[in-house]
Parts: structure tokens; C-alpha cells; sequence
């Protein structure tokens, strides 16, 4: 199967028309990509932010050369491409307009061709499940990087499982507060955690982290819910409080849940916030302060990610 992209160069306020003249046309995928080098920061509820400038790419599909373009083929395989793009630049007065092929490949191949095992600290591994584990006798812990955010290849993922390598968690009962795929759950108990409560808003990542918790043969020791359903767990069962809680979110959820944090967790309980950029450390330490004292920082060791940051501490409540 071949592939025709079409790109156009337009400013915000245009990207829903081109979108929809697009789709109209056939498009079956559309990619946005930021035109500058423009940072987008936490939205506030119900908003979708947007760069200033952007590149929008249409992806249309068209069929193999040797199939020809029948009348009832692909309806993509008789656009007149050039003429389709100009057209809709000028309607979305975008600044720039061009077009490339994508060649066909096993896409399903080569996405998995990006991942590849991660070494942590403290001989922990992160492995994609398709591939052998480099270092069998390490602590690996077994992912399916398609599913929900914690890959491990994120920065922050990995100051969250550097850091619990180096703690003691033999015994621990652990809440993984935005547990995404589960990965920083599923290693706590890898690593001698007892039992892991991971919780998120997002039903996929409920799935997720079950799911992966089966592939890393953690599934009796870790349970995994939507925030109402911990909470009516929590009600019906004597399971609080906890030795430690993680969560790897983003700057406004973390602050707006320590409070909630602090009825989680027993005396000098342990604490690991992520998600975190270097402006916004001292927000959140703020945040934090009547709580827990989060006196650990730690930068991610790499210049490129080094904006990327850790908090840890005790709970002082």
C-alpha cells in the first residue's frame, strides 16, 4: 500500500478548516506538529492547546500501482493532489504548502523498531515484551510500550524508578498515583515491594497497568483502579495507611492532591513527585510544605532532559 502526504504550513486559527477539508477529501490520518519552536505548557481543564504556527500533514492511502484507479478503487487514488493542496492553502491562507510519499513498510515492525531495553539503575532493566531480556539475571520488568504513558523512556519514568532502586521497600505497601502503564508499580514490586495499589483516571491505563501486571507475573500483589473505585476500596477495606506513595503526573494535579496524599499515608511515609519541569519546583514545594517534607531533588543526568525533575520526602503530618 502506497501513501501520499500532503503538508500545508498554517496559523492556529485555521488548523479545524483545513482539518475538515482534509478529511472531506480523504485524508485517513492528521498529523499537527508545531511550525517553531514553540513550548506548550499544562492546559487548564477543558482547553486544548495549540502552537501559534503549525504544520498540518494529511496521510492519504492509495492503492497499489497494479491495481490502477477503478472506478469503484480507492477514491484517493484519482486526486489530483497538487491541485487539492493549493487549493486548500489558499482557503486556510497558509504560509507554505508541499508534498512527499511515505513508502510502504510494515508499520507494525517498524514501530517496534524504535524500542529497545532500557538499563536503570541498580541492574533494573525496562524490556519491550517481543524482545529477549540483554541481562537474564537482571531485575527486568516486562512492558508494552503501546498502551498507556510509562515507557520508560520518558525522563521522568526513569528518575522515578532510579529512585526506587535505591530505596528499601522490602514489606512496603505502595500507592502508584497516575500509574499510566504501571511500570513504576510493577517495578516497587519487582523490587520487594508487597502490594501496590496503582490508581488512574484513564480506564486505558487501568487496563494497562492489569495487563503488564500479568506480563511481569505481579498480578496477585498489585490492583489496579479508577480514582472512585480506590476510594470505595479504600472505604471497604482496611488497607490505609501506606509506606509510600509515587506519582509521576504533572505540576497542577500533584498540587492540588497533596492534601489528599497526606490521609494515605502513615508517619514518615515516603514520597516520589515527577512530572515536574525546574520552574515549577517551587510551586509545588509550596504545595507540599504543610504535609511533607520534600527536601531530595534531583535533575534527570542527561543536558537534553535535565529540565526534567524529581521531589522526595517523608511525610511529616
Amino acid at each position: 500500500m502506497a501513501w501520499q502526504q500532503v503538508h500545508i504550513q498554517c496559523e492556529k486559527s485555521q488548523v479545524d478548516l483545513a482539518e475538515a477539508l482534509f478529511m472531506e477529501a480523504g485524508a485517513v490520518s492528521i498529523v499537527l506538529e508545531d511550525a517553531g519552536d514553540q513550548p506548550l505548557f499544562e492546559p487548564m481543564p477543558g482547553e486544548s492547546p495549540l502552537w501559534d504556527d503549525v504544520v498540518l500533514t494529511a496521510i492519504f492511502q492509495l492503492s497499489d500501482d497494479d491495481q490502477g484507479a477503478a472506478s469503484d478503487a480507492n477514491p484517493a487514488d484519482t486526486l489530483n493532489f497538487e491541485a487539492l493542496s493549493q487549493d486548500i492553502a489558499t482557503q486556510t491562507q497558509a504560509t507554505r504548502v508541499w508534498l512527499t510519499s511515505l513508502e510502504d513498510k510494515d508499520w507494525e515492525r517498524e514501530w517496534m523498531s524504535h524500542y529497545h531495553p532500557i538499563p536503570c539503575a541498580n541492574n533494573l532493566w525496562i524490556v519491550p515484551n517481543w524482545i529477549t531480556p540483554p541481562e537474564p539475571e537482571a531485575i527486568n520488568i516486562i512492558m508494552d510500550p503501546g498502551l498507556a504513558f510509562g515507557t520508560g523512556y520518558h525522563a521522568t519514568t526513569r528518575l522515578c524508578l532510579d529512585w526506587l532502586t535505591e530505596q528499601d521497600l522490602a514489606g512496603k505497601t505502595i500507592i502508584d498515583y497516575g500509574c499510566g502503564s504501571g511500570i513504576l508499580g510493577i517495578g516497587a514490586l519487582l523490587l520487594g515491594a508487597k502490594e501496590v495499589f496503582s490508581v488512574d483516571i484513564d480506564p486505558q491505563a487501568v487496563l494497562a497497568t492489569n495487563q503488564n501486571a500479568e506480563r511481569n507475573h505481579v498480578q496477585d500483589r498489585l490492583k489496579a483502579f479508577l480514582p472512585h473505585e480506590f476510594n470505595e476500596f479504600c472505604t471497604n477495606n482496611e488497607v490505609l495507611p501506606v509506606e509510600m506513595i509515587v506519582a509521576n503526573i504533572l505540576a497542577k494535579p500533584l498540587m492540588e492532591l497533596a492534601p489528599y496524599f497526606a490521609t494515605l499515608v502513615k508517619p514518615e511515609a515516603q514520597i516520589v513527585l515527577a512530572g515536574l519541569i525546574d520552574t515549577q519546583i517551587e510551586d509545588v514545594t509550596a504545595a507540599y510544605q504543610p504535609y511533607f517534607n520534600l527536601d531530595q531533588r534531583h535533575a534527570f543526568p542527561k543536558e537534553e532532559d535535565m529540565h526534567w525533575h524529581r521531589l522526595a520526602g517523608t511525610f511529616i503530618g
